[in-house]
This record gives structure tokens, sequence and C-alpha cells, in this order.
């Protein structure tokens, strides 16, 4: 239940940020800079925080190379469900969509990975820390 509730927020702060319909950050900031700017700058710098959040925790658990190779599954396995005809590309939404999923599972499996090989291994990671 842990990494699904971390995927999902991942893929909600993706969307919250950008998806194809008009209610995300992007075009209601685009939309409203000007009247709500305090607010739109609020929003953005909330937002780059969580990211912050994120992108840190997935680059000192998989780093870029995890990454990449999670990607990549990510990747094959919608290019198996296109061959096998369960998807199609040629709807520019749903490209977006899956866009957005590929990426949240990036970062689902980079917040949980710690977590998962903690319980594989029994060894914990843990933070550098200076010895003086």
């Amino acid at each position: 239940m842990g990494f699904l509730l971390r995927w999902l927020f991942a893929f909600l702060l993706l969307a919250a940020t950008f998806n194809p319909t008009p209610w995300n950050f992007v075009r209601w900031a685009e939309a409203n800079w000007r009247d709500e700017t305090p607010l739109a700058v609020l929003f953005g710098l909330v937002l780059l925080a969580a990211y912050a959040v994120y992108l840190r925790a997935t680059l000192r658990s998989i780093g870029p190379l995890g990454m990449l190779l999670v990607a990549a599954l990510v990747a094959a396995l919608l290019w198996v469900l296109i061959d096998l005809g369960v998807l199609g590309l040629s709807d520019p939404a749903l490209n977006t969509w899956l866009g957005l999923f590929a990426l949240s599972v990036v970062l689902g499996i980079g917040l949980s990975w710690s977590i998962v090989r903690r319980r594989l291994s029994g060894q914990a990671d843990v933070d550098d820390v200076d010895e003086n």
C-alpha cells in the first residue's frame, strides 16, 4: 500500500502541474498571471518544493542510471501494449497521460526503493554523516 500512495502522490503532483485538461497549474498560471501573481508564485513554489523532495529522494535511492532504467522498462511495457494493439498513439491527450504515468512510476519507485531494498536485504540506507 505504501508504494501505491507514493506513486499516486507523484502522479497527482505531475498531473496538477500539467495535463491535457484545462485543470492544471501551467494553464491556470498562464491565464491568471496578471491578476493572481502572488497566488501563482505561491502555488509554483509549493509544487517546486514537492518536486525537490521527490527528485532528491529518487536521485539518492536509484540515481540517474536507475531512473533511466525504470523509464526504459516503462517505455518497453508501453511499447508491448502498443504492439499488441491495447494502446494507440493517435490521441495526443492519451500520449500526455501516458507520459505522466511513466514519469510518476519513475518517481514512485525512486521514493520507495530504499524501503524495498531495506526489506529485501535487511540493511537500511543512511545519509552520509561527517565524522569529526
